[in-house]
């Protein structure tokens, strides 16, 4: 995509001279594939037709509404308090979001790329519904079932857990830098939930409550501040999307399987 760097390590480059004081966490906008998904499973079908690999699937129209949207809030913070680096996951729909995002602010900052705010991958269940799971792989279900949506991992995939580790990689970065930086990440939901589970120190029945209720809505912003620029980070808004709704835009809820917790 024009107008971001494709080097791989876009947060180290974007902030190794100063740390930060505040970190926005953004969602991508509605995606072909989460629309996808809605209509696998209200079709009851096994299989969801995405048309890419995960990492390719594009903004659907409303996702790019929602990023133009994103992009016009974030035009009204006030130049001293902007962000200063944007990085955004390599997927397809993240780097859009970003990027279509920082135009509409007029923002001169550019889109850095780092690999470890992907979403999670799933292995052999990839494009697979939750019926698609239980006729294809019931043994898989079972597990997931047993173990819950923090340990469990499918093969070829990867758990929560493991999504957990490159977010601590991450947030390391951060929390060993100078003073005065503002991030902004674009990512996805589970990822987002997962910096909600390290930076507050989480529980599994927290983190495991938190997402059996709350779906990370498209294009939403979670904002984290630290103003000494050092220890621990304060939570001063979650999910927020009224943007959109301000804007005219819809407000889509796609989120991932609500059967989280360890039978």
């Amino acid at each position: 995509m024009d107008g971001h760097a494709t080097d791989d390590d876009g947060l180290t480059e974007a902030v190794q001279e100063s740390g930060a004081v505040e970190l926005l966490l953004i969602r991508h906008g509605e995606s072909e594939g989460n629309v996808a998904a809605t209509e696998a499973h209200l079709a009851g079908a096994e299989v969801i037709d995405v048309p890419a690999r995960d990492a390719d699937v594009n903004l659907s129209g409303v996702g790019r509404e929602q990023a133009t949207a994103l992009g016009n809030a974030l035009a009204r913070i006030a130049e001293e308090f902007r962000p200063d680096a944007v990085v955004s996951s390599p997927y397809a729909r993240a780097l859009q979001t970003a990027q279509t995002a920082v135009d509409a602010a007029g923002w001169s900052v550019k889109v850095q790329v780092d690999e470890r705010l992907r979403d999670r991958e799933l292995g052999i269940l990839d494009r697979l519904t939750r019926l698609g799971v239980e006729t294809r792989y019931p043994e898989e279900a079972e597990r997931r079932s047993w173990l819950g949506k923090l340990y469990y991992r499918p093969p070829g995939g990867e758990s929560w857990a493991d999504v957990a580790l490159r977010i601590r990689s991450v947030l390391d970065e951060l929390n060993n830098l100078g003073t005065g930086h503002r991030v902004m990440l674009v990512c996805h939901d589970a990822v987002i939930m997962l910096f909600r589970y390290v930076i507050e120190g989480m529980s599994e029945q927290e983190l495991l409550d938190l997402a059996a209720g709350t779906s990370i809505l498209n294009a939403s912003i979670t904002k984290y501040v630290r103003p000494a620029s050092e220890g621990p980070w304060k939570l001063e808004s979650f999910n927020v999307a009224d943007h959109l709704a301000e804007q005219g835009v819809a407000v889509t809820e796609h989120g991932g399987d609500a059967n989280v917790r360890p039978r």
